[in-house]
C-alpha cells in the first residue's frame, strides 16, 4: 500500500450577490481532494475549483477525472519533493484537478501542514500586496464597496465592469478619481470580454481619462487578430485573462497578440507547472504578469499564494478572495491594509467538511 485519494464536493456560498458580466454569482462548487500516505497516516489537501462557463472541464468531467485518478493512484508511492509536480503531470491533464493534486501532493510530502512551498510568505515573514476586488452592481453599491476597500487600507483596487450601463461605470470611475488621485490609488478594471470588437477601442479611449493601471480582457477570447490590433492601439495597458485558458501554444499566443500583461489563474490554465511556464515565457518576452485566484476557498488560495511568493513581485497580486464566502475554512490567511499575510499563530478549521479531514 502507498497512497490513497478521496474527494468531497463543497459548495461555497457567497456572502453577497457577486456581479459579473456573465451574471450574478451566489454559489460556487469546489471539490476538496485528500491524498493520504497509508504508511504514515499523513494527509495532504488540495482544492479542485473549476469555474462554470470559464473552465474547459465541466463539473461532470471533474467528477469523472477524480474517480479515474482515485483508481490510478492506489498503486503509487509518495514521490520525492523534487519529483512531485512531475508525478502529478502523469496522473492528469485536467486543469483544476491537476492543481488540486499538485497542492495535495506537495502538502503531503511537506508533512500535511498545508505547507506547499517553503518561502518567506509561508513562514509568516513577508506578506503579499494584493488588489481589493469591487464587484459589479448599482452605482451606489459599487461606490460603497470602493470606499470600504480604501478605508481598509488598499492602495490598488480592481473593478468589474461591463454589466451595467457604461456611462454609469464611467461615473463611478469619475467619482473615485475626484476622491483619490492616481498617486494615491491604483485602479484596474476587468471587462471579462464584455466589449464588442467594434466598440472596444472607443471605450478604452473613454476609460483612459481615469489613469487606469490596466484593463483585463476587453473583448472575448479567441479573436487573436482583433486583440493584437487592440493591444497595439490601446491607450490603456491590456491584460489577457480568459485568453489563456486552454492554450498550449503559449509562445505563439504572446508573440501574436503582444499584450502588456497576462493574468495567471492556476486553476484555469493547467495548474502550477503551467503557471510557472507562463511566467518564464512572459519574462522572456517582457510581458508583465500577476497571479490571481479563481474564487477558490482558503485551501486553494493558500496554495496559489505560496506559489506566488516563490517569485519577486513588483505589483499587487489578485489574491483577495478569501473573505467572499459564508462557509469558507478558517485559516492562517489574513488581510490587513492591502496585504495578504500568513499568520502562523492561527490554525486551520475544517469543520465544514465533517469527518473528511482528520488529524
Amino acid at each position: 500500500m502507498g497512497l490513497t485519494l478521496d474527494y468531497r464536493k463543497h459548495t461555497l456560498r457567497f456572502s453577497f450577490d457577486a456581479g459579473t458580466s456573465r451574471g450574478v454569482l451566489r454559489e460556487k462548487d469546489s471539490w476538496i481532494v485528500k491524498v493520504s500516505d497509508t504508511r504514515t497516516g499523513i494527509i495532504g489537501l488540495g482544492e479542485c475549483g473549476p469555474l462554470k462557463g470559464l473552465s474547459i472541464e465541466t463539473e461532470e468531467e471533474v467528477e469523472q477525472e477524480l474517480n479515474s485518478v482515485q483508481q490510478a493512484i492506489t498503486s503509487a508511492s509518495s514521490p520525492k519533493l523534487n519529483k512531485a509536480l512531475h508525478f502529478v503531470s502523469q496522473l492528469t491533464s485536467v486543469s483544476s484537478v491537476r492543481l488540486a493534486l499538485e497542492t495535495a501532493t506537495l502538502d503531503l510530502i511537506n508533512g500535511g501542514k498545508r505547507l506547499i512551498f517553503d518561502n518567506q510568505f509561508s513562514r509568516g515573514e513577508s506578506p503579499i500586496a494584493i488588489n481589493g476586488l469591487v464587484w459589479m452592481g448599482e452605482k451606489d453599491l459599487m461606490k460603497a464597496q470602493i470606499d470600504e476597500k480604501i478605508n481598509a487600507g488598499f492602495t490598488c483596487i480592481k473593478i468589474k465592469i461591463g454589466a451595467i450601463d457604461f456611462e454609469e461605470e464611467l461615473s463611478v470611475l469619475g467619482y473615485i478619481r475626484t476622491q483619490y488621485a492616481s498617486e494615491k490609488l491604483t485602479i484596474r478594471v476587468d471587462a471579462n470580454g464584455a466589449f464588442t470588437t467594434s466598440e472596444a477601442l472607443d471605450k478604452l479611449k473613454a476609460l483612459h481619462q481615469f489613469d487606469l493601471h490596466s484593463i483585463e480582457q476587453p473583448i472575448a477570447p479567441g479573436q487573436q487578430e482583433a486583440m493584437h490590433e487592440l493591444c497595439h492601439q490601446t491607450p490603456i495597458p491590456i491584460a489577457l485573462d480568459e485568453e489563456l485558458i486552454g492554450v498550449n501554444e503559449k509562445v505563439n499566443l504572446l508573440k501574436n497578440i503582444r499584450p502588456q500583461f497576462v493574468i495567471l489563474k492556476p486553476s484555469l490554465i493547467g495548474g502550477m507547472v503551467s503557471t510557472m511556464d507562463w511566467i518564464r515565457i512572459a519574462d522572456e518576452l517582457k510581458v508583465g504578469w500577476w497571479i490571481t485566484s479563481a474564487l477558490e476557498s482558503n485551501i486553494g488560495l493558500n496554495a496559489i499564494a505560496q506559489l506566488t511568493a516563490n517569485y519577486s513581485l513588483k505589483i499587487p497580486q489578485g489574491l483577495g478572495t478569501g473573505k467572499l464566502y459564508q462557509n469558507n475554512f478558517d485559516s492562517p490567511l489574513t488581510i490587513s491594509k492591502g496585504l495578504l499575510e500568513f499568520d502562523k499563530d492561527k490554525v486551520w478549521n475544517y469543520s465544514e467538511l465533517g469527518d473528511f479531514v482528520k488529524g
